[in-house]
């Protein structure tokens, strides 16, 4: 398998992770009555950008340079 192919359920999977715990940080600030943390990166976003790059990444090695 190659690194492209390798590397995109790996970032969807870290792109799940990082959500998940703003998610339970968001909820656990609210639950102790507390102020949301003050920076929130969109994770959703970045993790699915950084899937389609790979797939590019992929396609172009799979139909260009793979023997």
């Amino acid at each position: 398998m190659c690194v492209f192919c390798a590397a995109i359920p790996a970032a969807a999977s870290l792109g799940v992770v990082v959500s998940s715990k703003q998610r339970a940080a968001d909820e656990t600030a609210q639950q102790k009555g507390e102020a949301k943390p003050a920076v929130r990166l969109p994770a959703g976003p970045i993790s699915a950008g950084v899937v389609v790059l790979l797939l590019a990444g992929s396609v172009i090695y799979h139909t260009r340079f793979a023997a």
